[in-house]
């Protein structure tokens, strides 16, 4: 290892040097200890050979020469289990939590307010939105799936967040770890972002990076319809983001994406509320033709988005999502907050 470029709570990004040349990395202290310039390290390149994007870096597997800690304490769950960095972690709802007593009566949401949304990128903005609109500043939290990156470390802008305190906490669900706190489910997520957390306000992505095929149901966005369901079984109130694009090449994200056409129109067996972002000109009107086919099941809101750029210029850390930034792809930033924003209207009803 060459030297650190930056680090974050759980994370470092390194300079390597390999034969051909330095290559950046990313290495999880907690999982393979903490590296220091001059440290062999071995590495996963796959990323760099197959030129991936938001994973663009190599892993760092092991620092022979300088290992973890051996794992102490309470916790039981073993999450990426079954894979060679396979963490073992304390479950808010496992027998040796803490919050055991208070999750194994836990049944209802309480009619919160639950934002759902396919792509992590979503979530800042959001969080804009929501901030931007409520009558008072409410308690929110991340609960994140396992269909992106698994460690929530990944994410600079949860790290960000969490020490601007935007979020009260991130809980991590099924496979997913690293959170403040730590879930079985995504039910169990959401009943400890309400009864541990004391979240007013919960909001429901994926971790950074997704996995697509260009196909009607290969997507790990599938998530989102059935986060919908876990939200609505146990008495929140699930509110849809769409993904909403003006920038992206692809046809079929373009408008609004078949991800949230086939996530909250055919996975989503639970009502929603659909925000639909009250976008100008024809582009506006194409995105409201296409939510229009979600209303069978959901409950449409044309949400305003004047006032919402605004809120999203002033975001503590930086809009990405594709590599498009704000002014790349505001669209998609707009229906994100909007989201954002129909929720706060229903936080005191």
């Amino acid at each position: 290892m060459v030297r650190i470029r930056r680090e974050w709570p759980g994370a470092m990004e390194l300079d390597v040097a390999l034969a051909e040349g330095e290559c950046r990395a990313l290495a999880y202290p907690p999982l393979v200890g903490r590296p220091e310039p001059g440290d062999a390290v071995l590495l996963n390149t796959t990323a760099l050979a197959m030129g991936l994007g938001t994973g663009g870096y190599a892993m760092v597997v092991a620092v022979p020469d300088r290992l973890p800690q051996d794992p102490a304490g309470p916790g039981h769950l073993v999450k990426a289990r079954y894979t060679p960095l396979q963490a073992t972690v304390l479950g808010a709802d496992e027998q040796d939590s803490p919050h055991h007593e208070v999750l194994r009566e836990a049944d209802s949401l309480d009619g919160m307010p639950v934002v759902v949304a396919d792509l992590h990128s979503a979530l800042p903005a959001i969080l804009c939105g929501l901030y931007a609109s409520a009558a008072a500043r409410p308690r929110v939290a991340y609960v994140m799936l396992d269909g992106g990156a698994l460690p929530a470390w990944f994410s600079m802008s949860c790290a960000e967040l969490r020490a601007r305190e935007w979020l009260c906490g991130v809980v991590t669900t099924g496979q997913s770890f690293g959170g403040d706190v730590e879930a079985v489910t995504t039910h169990t997520g959401l009943l400890a972002a309400r009864h541990v957390l004391g979240a007013d306000v919960a909001v429901v992505t994926q971790g950074p990076g997704n996995l697509g095929t260009g196909t009607r149901w290969g997507f790990s966005g599938v998530s989102a319809g059935e986060a919908v369901n876990a939200a609505a079984v146990l008495g929140g109130r699930p509110v849809a983001a769409l993904r909403v694009s003006e920038g992206d090449a692809r046809d079929r994200h373009r408008g609004v994406s078949h991800h949230s056409l086939t996530a909250y129109g055919r996975v989503a067996l639970a009502p929603a509320r659909v925000a639909v972002p009250d976008l100008p000109g024809d582009f506006g009107d194409r995105v409201r033709e296409q939510a229009a086919s979600l209303g069978a099941r959901h409950d449409l809101v044309t949400v305003p988005v004047d006032g919402l750029l605004g809120a999203l210029e002033a975001s503590p850390v930086r809009l990405s999502t594709m590599g498009r930034g704000l002014t790349e792809d505001l669209a998609y930033f707009l229906a994100s907050a909007a989201a954002g924003r129909d929720a706060a209207g229903l936080l005191g009803s």
